[in-house]
């Protein structure tokens, strides 16, 4: 069965999202996937800069990917913000097998490469993750681009072409009236 909003708390109400600083592998066009790479200058900087994006959105708690690009971000955010952190594993990256480490541009949508997740166990993978999250109040979610597309597919929203910006805060707001679409908004 193919997962959905069912059984996911945060999806009661809006909720915020932000991609990992950048990485090595981000500059270099790599694919890094469920590879552990640290954030380098760049995404240390823009972690910093995210403060203040972030800041005004009445976030109550971060929770992260155990990934330590996404980890270290959170990070950042929470001791600046002084709200908890937490890590939740299965909102790691899609594993991408052979393809880790090589170009982003051998990547093919909906494919798995050699040793690779497929596409339809890494959603399933990322609902049950989506599944832990409290959300009584609005937390904030730090993780990678995959992760926003498998949020997109679960929402039922388009997913972009192009791969979310580094650091960016995204607004997801369920549906009003009920019964229309969900809509994000990148901050």
């Amino acid at each position: 069965m193919k997962p959905g909003a069912e059984g996911v708390a945060l999806f009661a109400r809006a909720f915020y999202f932000l991609r990992h600083g950048e990485t090595e592998t981000n500059r270099l066009e790599l694919i890094a996937g469920s590879t552990d790479v640290e954030l380098n200058e760049t995404g240390r900087a823009q972690a910093r800069a995210a403060i203040e994006l972030v800041r005004p959105l009445g976030v109550t708690h971060i929770v992260s990917s155990g990934l330590q690009r996404a980890r270290d971000t959170a990070a950042i955010l929470s001791a600046a913000l002084d709200i908890p952190h937490a890590v939740i594993p299965g909102l790691a990256e899609r594993d991408w097998g052979a393809l880790e480490g090589r170009p982003r541009s051998e990547r093919v949508r909906g494919t798995t490469p050699p040793g690779g997740e497929t596409p339809e166990a890494f959603v399933e993978r990322t609902h049950a993750a989506l599944a832990r999250i409290e959300a009584q109040h609005p937390p904030l979610i730090v993780a990678h681009s995959g992760t926003f597309r498998a949020l997109c597919r679960l929402l039922e929203l388009e997913e972009p072409e192009a791969a979310i910006p580094n650091c960016r805060p995204v607004r997801f707001a369920p549906p009003v009236p009920p019964g229309t679409a969900w809509s994000l908004r990148v901050l």
